[in-house]
């Protein structure tokens, strides 16, 4: 185990003693609370919210002929094209890689009202006639209080704007953390947070989006994994496995292996006549 998390295990094994850090008590009063600079909270309240909303199809849909699922589709690609300006839409499919998921819309807008407006535009077309939501995560981009003021090469609303890289894979799942985690002192939390960013730092083919749920949805955080390598995703997981903060997960399942293609190709995986080749062939000058 590094330096850093065994002080900071002191740290936090101290926090009853006179060295722990001055703040307002709560709960028994025993533990405090650090005081943390929140001069920050008009800038957070500027991130844009995030949902990762799964849609399962119904089989029966694919007994429909196939002239009519190409309907279907070319219909559900002009619904969502219409919200083009509201919400930014990536597809992915999760066709052959879990069985209650087939794909995936990772969503971004400015407003929780854009999300309802596509997904009551999204079921009231024939296709949304047949699917159904497994799984739905609400979250917020903000500044994470472990990097944010670690990082002065980082502007500071660089952080609050979603910016996937399009690598070909991403995976997703919900986190929660323990409540024994918040009562640790934040310096105790920081000494672990530093060893979980450090091992992060050896795989760059993975880059991490976070996203903060306290309050929207049931979990804490939203972790989104993009690679072009799934393997290089095993090796980080399996290593902050090993880490200090990975004792204070109370939960971080379940997890979602994506494949990242254009929405008409996320339809096509579905079944039925695809519409993604006459797509890019009208494309084509």
């Amino acid at each position: 185990m590094s330096e850093a998390p065994e002080n900071a295990a002191q740290n936090g094994a101290q926090r009853e003693g006179p060295s722990a850090p001055v703040g307002r008590p709560y709960g028994t009063g025993r533990v405090p609370l650090p005081q943390i600079d929140r001069s920050d909270q008009e800038e957070i309240a500027k991130g844009q919210f995030v949902q990762y909303a799964f849609y399962k199809l119904d089989p029966a849909w694919r007994l429909l002929p196939a002239d009519e699922r190409e309907q279907h589709k070319a219909e559900f690609l002009e619904t969502v094209s219409r919200f083009a300006d509201e919400v930014d839409v990536r597809s992915y499919s999760l066709m052959g890689l879990r069985a209650d998921a087939d794909f995936l819309l990772w969503n971004v807008a400015s407003s929780l009202d854009a999300f309802q407006r596509l997904s009551t535009a999204i079921f009231s077309t024939a296709l949304g006639a047949y699917l159904r939501q497994p799984y739905n995560y609400l979250a917020v981009t903000k500044r994470s209080i472990y990097t944010s003021r670690r990082s002065a090469s980082i502007s500071p609303g660089a952080r609050l704007r979603m910016k996937p890289v399009g690598a070909k894979y991403l995976f997703v799942y919900p986190f929660v953390k323990t409540r024994a985690w918040y009562k640790l002192t934040f310096s105790a939390r920081q000494g672990m947070m530093d060893e979980h960013i450090r091992i992060g730092h050896k795989y760059p083919s993975v880059r991490l989006n976070t996203t903060y749920s306290y309050g929207l949805d049931d979990q804490e955080f939203v972790v989104a994994f993009e690679t072009d390598e799934p393997r290089d995703f095993v090796d980080l997981v399996q290593e902050l496995r090993e880490t200090e903060a990975s004792m204070y997960t109370l939960r971080d399942t379940p997890i979602f292996s994506c494949i990242a293609l254009s929405l008409p190709e996320t339809l096509d995986t579905l079944g039925g006549v695809g519409v993604a080749r006459p797509l890019a062939t009208a494309q084509t000058p």
